[in-house]
């Protein structure tokens, strides 16, 4: 089968060419996440993006844009999933021959939108996975099945806590300070209570336990070190990040004594399409 592949978020647009074995023709990103589609034209949006793609084959999108700001919202998969599942979940396309994903719930609810399709493509069939970013994911897998997940809305919490907060009136510019990350991630080791060290992020800057164009750094350390300090375990945990993201989650695991390993988002994403792409029409040629 051919299969165009695409996993739409908030941000960001990448879409993946299929030969019949799975084989990458092509890639294409954007910066052409849902937000940025007014009035939900999404179709001329995707026309706009790969239209000289467009030759029949099935498309089979992931991410937000199945979400209910998206193109069509998607009832959630309850987990356990794995891909036979989430592949008879997926709904159809409007307009176009194809599907949407539909992401995953879990009973607390908890709900993910885009991060099983990576995690179905990072072929792990037992361990714990997490998704840094703006609501990291901590995701356990079990017979190549996601059993449960937990979010942490970390990144969206330091960006709110440095720019409408009083924690962020101390702080001078933006480089990283690997010193005083350590230091946020030890402080939270010691103590996991955020409401009661968060403040630390002032009160060490007023005293000058760390130096004001460190405490950005600290309070990201903080932030991290407690999500790291909430998700316990000894194995190691996969990491399916940016590199910049990466190698700060490796530094804070590294201070609980755990180790981390790397996978590539955008080769996971087009795995785990591939993945449910056969499901869905690998017995149409």
């Amino acid at each position: 089968m051919r299969l165009i592949g695409i996993d739409w978020g908030t941000s960001s647009f990448r879409a993946f060419r299929f030969a019949e074995d799975g084989s990458l023709l092509a890639t294409h990103s954007a910066a052409r996440g849902i937000l940025t589609v007014e009035g939900g034209k999404f179709a001329e949006a995707l026309q706009g993006e790969i239209g000289s793609w467009l030759d029949g084959s099935p498309l089979l999108l992931s991410g937000m844009i199945g979400s209910r700001q998206g193109w069509i919202e998607a009832p959630y998969c309850p987990a356990p999933a794995g891909a036979d599942e989430i592949a008879a979940a997926c709904i159809d396309l409007p307009g176009f021959s194809g599907h949407i994903v539909p992401g995953v719930s879990t009973v607390r609810p908890d709900v993910m939108r885009g991060e099983e399709t990576q995690i179905l493509g990072t072929g792990i069939q037992d361990g714990l996975i997490c998704t840094p970013g703006t609501h990291s994911k901590w995701v356990r897998v079990v017979g190549g099945r996601i059993v449960d997940f937990a979010t942490h809305m970390t990144g969206e919490l330091y960006a709110v806590l440095r720019q409408h907060s009083i924690l962020g009136r101390l702080m001078e510019g933006d480089g990283e300070d690997e010193g005083a990350f350590l230091a946020g991630v030890a402080t939270a080791k010691a103590d996991p209570a955020l409401g009661r060290t968060l403040f630390t992020a002032r009160s060490y800057g007023l005293f000058e336990k760390v130096p004001a164009s460190g405490l950005a750094s600290y309070l990201s350390g903080l932030l991290i070190g407690t999500e790291i300090a909430s998700e316990p375990g000894d194995g190691p945990v996969y990491l399916i990040a940016t590199p910049a993201l990466t190698k700060r989650y490796q530094a804070g695991l590294s201070v609980f004594g755990r180790t981390a390993q790397s996978i590539d988002g955008a080769d996971a994403a087009a795995k785990g399409l591939w993945a449910i792409g056969q499901r869905l029409y690998g017995r149409e040629g």
